[in-house]
């Protein structure tokens, strides 16, 4: 221990949410820069001095996510030490950074130099409104470097902005110095349009503040090596290594239905655990900076591992399995009876189907159809507990990759927009057709169900009222039912941009604007249903407004439809509480094997 300060009375909660967390030291280690929500007026005690309509002031937060965050705010810690090498009290100093514009919010801030800052600045808009970022990488945000103050000070200081390193047209994030302090890297997205899309890698050379692009857009697969581009959110907290004298980047990325580890250089991008029989993804938990690295991969039925990989001088891998599960045996064998593959829908390409089923399953075992969400998401190959154990309660687990998935490439993201409730709703029926032709599935009574999570449910609630006579039942969760119900979205645009229509600060839902929304959701399709419905809603949702489930719950109750909701009144968007999402997963599993009988 060096160093300790006590801050509560300083600032609220720390921001450990990765969009918004800052943990950094300077080299000099000395310096201490990290991110903590500035406290909030509504919360002061009522006679303190604080103007009394401040503590009512509305604030926007950051949304779905984000636990109220709504003022992350910079701190720097610094305690230089005397010539003796002992830090005295009256040293450490503990300042707040304000940022020199009222419409910027920095985090994700890194210590270059022992004042040298780059940071993601998120932004409002001008209607004042701030889009939640989370599952979404097309927000208004930039890369900024910036300067510590010079004075050490207890009250608040401003930062120093130097420049803007991103432009305008993209959304930039997730700055990381490299170990030898020669360069900076970032990623970014397009502002507006799909909510995640291919994102590209940008460098800097701190010395000459030359920019280079890393990684670029890949519209579609490379022809040498299949590659599909780069997608991911934000990079992990140590993502360099060093070969030979040469500094690589190691990142996690969407290829196709898998994830899978991607060794970046300026030169080229090589992919470290191209796929096998085993349909492992892989996911980057850290560096050493030198040549290891740690992982983290699963499949369809083998649980989480943690591997250590150690690259050679001609960037080979040799892989150490550091940790598996501990699990009961009955466990293991069940999860060995378990078959996996791929299937691609043909005539629809680059659809996918990741199916799960028991060994030798007949084509009589009910199929369940499990769209994913975003519907810029995808579903991976990675180990899902609750898909493995609906495929041991007995059904075959359908989880389509649809058009707008990523890891396909850009081309085939944008091909969704404007086209969200029929190109992605014809590309799951072709899987089912696809499944049912391959004698995988069967048409039938009890023979088709469909269960699906926001975008998913949409797909969901899509699929039954669209395809009335092909599913018995369906599950959904949070789903989006009526596209122009938007009140307390924390991403109204997407309703907009998803749907091929314009989204600016200006925007309005007006008469036209919703009968095109209208015309592309589910709602629209409600008579037709004859489907028996479950819906799951989390009653503090800020992603889909819980309207959207309670509407359709009336609208099929009062049609005489078959339709059971169950509401939780502590959970948002996710549904992931513990006991919410067992019950969740136990109450599709029974309304399921009750539309079967």
């Amino acid at each position: 221990m060096e160093v300790s300060k006590d801050v509560t009375s300083t600032h609220g909660p720390f921001c450990t949410e990765e969009h918004l967390l800052s943990l950094s030291f300077s080299p000099s280690e000395d310096t201490f820069l990290y991110s903590a929500e500035a406290h909030d007026p509504a919360t002061n005690p009522v006679g303190e001095d604080i103007d009394q309509y401040e503590r009512f002031q509305y604030t926007p937060t950051f949304g779905e996510g984000f636990s109220g965050k709504k003022r992350p705010t910079l701190y720097v810690l610094r305690w230089p030490s005397t010539a003796a090498g002992l830090v005295t009290h009256e040293s450490v100093t503990l300042t707040s950074l304000a940022a020199s514009s009222p419409k910027v919010l920095f985090a994700q801030a890194v210590l270059a130099a022992d004042n040298r800052v780059f940071a993601t600045g998120y932004e409002y808009m001008d209607s004042g409104r701030l889009l939640g970022p989370i599952w979404c990488c097309n927000r208004p945000a930039a890369v900024w470097e910036l300067r510590l103050p010079d004075v050490n000070a207890e009250t608040a200081q401003e930062l120093t902005v130097v420049s803007r390193l991103s432009p305008d047209n993209r959304s930039a994030r997730s700055a990381h110095v490299s170990p030898d302090g020669s360069f900076v890297i970032w990623l970014s997205n397009p502002v507006g349009g799909a909510h995640s899309s291919c994102a590209t890698m940008h460098a800097m050379e701190l010395r000459s503040g030359d920019q280079r692009l890393v990684v670029d857009t890949i519209w579609e697969p490379r022809d040498s090596d299949g590659f599909p581009g780069l997608y991911e959110p934000v990079l992990p907290s140590h993502t360099f290594i060093s070969i030979k004298n040469t500094t690589y980047i190691v990142s996690s990325s969407h290829w196709g239905s898998r994830t899978t580890l991607l060794l970046i250089s300026v030169a080229e991008v090589k992919e470290l655990t191209p796929a096998d029989s085993s349909l492992f993804s892989w996911t980057l938990l850290g560096t050493d900076s030198r040549n290891r690295i740690i992982c983290a991969r699963s499949a369809p039925s083998v649980p989480d591992e943690v591997v250590l990989g150690e690259i050679g001088d001609d960037l080979s891998v040799s892989w150490q399995v550091l940790s598996r599960p501990t699990l009961k045996a009955e466990v293991q064998k069940q999860l060995s009876t378990l078959d996996a593959l791929i299937v691609a829908v043909p005539n629809r390409s680059p659809v996918e189907t990741v199916l799960l089923r028991k060994k030798l399953a007949p084509a009589s075992t009910p199929c369940i159809c499990m769209p994913h969400g975003g519907p810029h998401g995808t579903t991976t190959t990675a180990f899902s507990p609750a898909s493995a154990a609906l495929a041991l309660a007995g059904y075959t687990c359908a989880l389509v990759n649809y058009t707008g998935s990523l890891g396909f490439g850009e081309t085939y993201i944008r091909k969704l927009l404007g086209q969200c409730g029929t190109l992605d709703v014809q590309d799951c029926i072709g899987s089912v057709n696809h499944l049912i032709a391959e004698g995988i599935s069967e048409r039938g009574h009890g023979k088709q169900f469909v269960y699906g999570g926001s975008h998913g449910g949409f797909l969901a609630a899509h699929l039954i009222g669209q395809y009335p006579d092909t599913f018995t039942a369906a599950s959904m969760r949070n789903p989006v039912i009526s596209c122009g119900e938007i009140s307390t979205t924390d991403i109204p645009d997407w309703y907009f941009f998803e749907f091929g229509l314009q989204y600016d600060s200006r925007t309005i839902m007006t008469p036209d604007k919703y009968a095109a929304l209208f015309a592309a959701s589910p709602i629209s399709h409600v008579d037709k249903v004859k489907a028996k419905v479950l819906l799951l809603m989390g009653l503090v949702d800020l992603r889909v407004a819980p309207t959207n489930a309670i509407g359709y719950y009336h609208a099929l109750k009062g049609r005489g439809k078959v339709v059971e909701m169950l509401a939780f009144p502590k959970d948002s968007h996710p549904l992931d509480g513990v006991e919410t999402a067992r019950i969740c997963w136990e109450s599709t599993r029974d309304w399921f094997d009750l539309a079967r009988e």
